[in-house]
């Protein structure tokens, strides 16, 4: 056996917390290692000791191979768990790890490396008898030679980055005509985004579901895997839901799942926890899409319907321990459901936010579990991935998990940064995926239309709610009574989401406000009954509020939104549309400026392209104009609401301004 004493995680928040407490439930010191905005993280907060290890850049710190294991050093450190992402499944870091003398708690370097190229992989699965989609993974990769393989596949076709993920270098081509651009664009986004322009081709499978094998290799050559999980409904590839076990999956295709996953981990000789990714045709075939070598985001689900602990099952095989079971003893009992929370706006393309925490009380109770990273007082900012927590439920039932979960998903208060709640619980209730039947195409086709999506003003409620609030804070008395006298008429309050923008009229009459909203007016009696609860026409609801400064955030019945009080704002303070000032939507930096001072550029026209949180945003022209000074060049930093380039606009040259 190999023998380690401290654990150093080398990661951020949710896992991190995650990996830490099971580490020290089994006697382990841990150590946290941090950039320098993470400094007041949940993370750091929860291990033994913490090491910072660089500013805030990844490639500066949570990707610093040589801080990591100073940090080891430093500390003691004897062990070192990579949680998901960052260097998790990077074979250099697990071979550093070896000869500095440090247990890396996952799979050897060999099998990162092979299971880390699309290309390499698929030749050594085919090899091993996993079923493959028919395509081409071969050596030679000539335009000409990618085009013939292309045409032999046929339509539709998918093209890959061999080295990628996360959906980049990724193409469908629906149309032979395109073939050869779509090729091209490909090959320059996977040179940029990973280094190697190396493609694999593929016919693409088209409303697959996402069906994935949860595997488990030790040094004595015993493999196991722990059923399935369905990760069907994503965005952009990137998972969304993920449930176990599978809607779509019965004994016997588990039981011919499982196999081709162990089948794929004997091949690569696989130690410690990792994934086999499946897609599964509705016909009921399925096809190896790829192997993570790292425990998953998702690994909850498998947790709650196995009883099992799969980071003390890592510590154990790093340990060199037997599998603690054989397959025959793993039990699937119940449905577990999770879905990702993310500092997002799904209403405007997912756009990453930024923000203080000023409020977090994630929900509880029975069959609830929720992994999070997040402090009160923190400030989530775009420099790393905008995940902030995950919300599980399992039930007997795969109805009663869903339930669950939607509740747990309304009832968990964030507040100072916006969230996906609303797109998550819009999800979980809509009837193709309450029946079972979501595919990967959910979110395009079917999920397309939703109200969460469409970025809507919050609904009537909402809005007099913040109103009434407005006014309870604005009067010093508590008390509604004697605020104002009922003769002084109605009383106007402007406010302002996002947005949208609306004037309230308010009346007291004894205990209660009568709000008049929206045009047309609807009216809403509300009388405050306690802190957290109002008497909406005479039904008592529970009211979550947080005022900072002049902003109020809201939540009631599963919605949250932010009021800004604007009653005493001046009108016109803002950037008017088409002002021709381009601001950056949040924190990043700079990736291309398309355009410099003099250029003539017409509306619609992208300016700049920057990237944060992993994803990049074009910055387009508001109006036809010409360029004046612009001081940005790629890489620059660039804050939120940081002016980046002044268009002027067209009628102002014209009228000799």
């Amino acid at each position: 056996t190999m023998s380690f004493e401290k654990i150093l995680i080398a990661n951020r928040g949710e896992i991190a917390c995650r990996v830490i407490a099971t580490a020290q439930s089994l006697g382990y010191r841990t150590v946290a290692v941090y950039s320098e905005p993470d400094a007041g993280a949940r993370h750091v907060q929860l291990a033994d000791e913490a090491v910072c290890i660089g500013p805030a850049l990844a490639s500066a710190s949570y990707l610093n191979m040589d801080a990591l294991l100073a940090a080891c050093q430093q500390t003691g450190a004897d062990a070192v768990h990579p949680g998901y992402g960052f260097l998790s499944e990077n074979a250099a870091f697990s071979k550093a790890c070896k000869e500095a003398g440090i247990i890396f708690i996952g799979p050897d370097e060999d099998a990162i490396q092979l299971m880390g190229s699309k290309r390499l992989s698929k030749i050594a699965m085919q090899d091993a008898g996993v079923p493959c989609i028919p395509g081409y993974q071969g050596e030679e990769q000539s335009d000409e030679r990618l085009q013939q393989e292309a045409e032999r596949i046929g339509l539709p076709l998918m093209i890959k980055a061999s080295a990628g993920g996360g959906g980049r270098g990724m193409r469908v081509v629906t149309d032979a005509g395109d073939i050869s651009a779509q090729l091209k664009s490909a090959r320059q986004e996977a040179k940029n985004a990973f280094g190697s322009d190396e493609l694999i081709l593929e016919r693409a499978v088209l409303q697959p579901r996402h069906v994935e094998i949860q595997v488990f290799g030790d040094r004595h050559g015993n493999v196991i895997h722990l059923g399935e999980r369905d990760c069907s409904v994503q965005r952009r590839h990137q998972k969304v839901v993920e449930e176990a076990p599978s809607p779509a999956v019965d004994e016997p295709l588990r039981q011919r799942m499982g196999e081709a996953a162990v089948q794929a981990a004997r091949a690569c000789q696989y130690v410690g926890a990792g994934t086999v990714e499946f897609l599964l045709a509705p016909e009921g075939d399925f096809f190896f899409l790829e192997m993570n070598t790292r425990l998953q985001v998702e690994h909850p689900v498998t947790e709650l319907v196995t009883g099992l602990d799969l980071v003390a099952w890592q510590i154990k095989v790093a340990r060199g321990e037997p599998l603690p079971l054989t397959q025959d003893q793993v039990q699937l009992t119940g449905h577990a459901m999770e879905v990702r929370l993310y500092a997002e706006d799904p209403a405007q393309n997912y756009m990453p936010q930024t923000g203080p925490v000023l409020r977090w009380q994630p929900a509880s109770g029975d069959g609830i579990r929720i992994d999070h990273g997040l402090v009160e007082g923190a400030e989530i900012g775009s420099h790393y991935d905008p995940m902030l927590a995950k919300i599980i439920a399992v039930g007997d039932s795969r109805e009663d998990a869903r339930r669950r979960l939607i509740r747990a998903v309304q009832d968990t208060t964030l507040m100072g940064v916006n969230d996906n709640r609303q797109f998550l619980a819009a999800i979980l209730a809509h009837p193709v995926f309450a029946r079972g039947e979501a595919t990967t195409a959910f979110i395009g086709d079917d999920f397309a239309d939703d109200s969460s999506l469409a970025g809507d003003a919050p609904d009537a409620l909402l809005w007099a709610l913040a109103a009434l609030y407005h006014c309870r804070s604005e009067t010093p008395s508590d008390a509604l009574r004697g605020w104002h006298s009922s003769t002084l008429g109605a009383q106007p309050v402007t406010l302002r989401c996002g947005e949208h923008t609306q004037t309230l009229y308010i009346r007291y009459q004894d205990d209660a406000a009568q709000i008049s909203v929206g045009d047309p007016a609807q009216a809403i009696t509300l009388a405050p009954l306690s802190d957290n609860r109002v008497a909406v026409n005479g039904v008592a609801v529970d009211v979550k509020v947080l005022q900072d400064g002049k902003q109020y955030w809201l939540q009631c019945q599963g919605r949250t939104a932010c009021f800004t009080d604007d009653t005493h704002t001046a009108a016109g303070s803002s950037d008017q549309a088409g002002s021709g000032l381009i601001r950056a939507p949040m924190d990043g930096a700079i990736i291309d400026v398309n355009v410099k001072a003099g250029d003539t550029v017409s509306k619609g026209q992208v300016l700049v392209v920057m990237e944060a949180m992993k994803m990049e945003h074009s910055l387009k022209a508001d109006c036809d104009g010409k360029v004046e000074a612009l001081d940005l060049s790629p890489g620059s930093q660039v804050k939120r609401q940081q002016l980046l380039v002044t268009v002027t606009p067209d009628a102002a040259v014209t009228s000799g301004q």
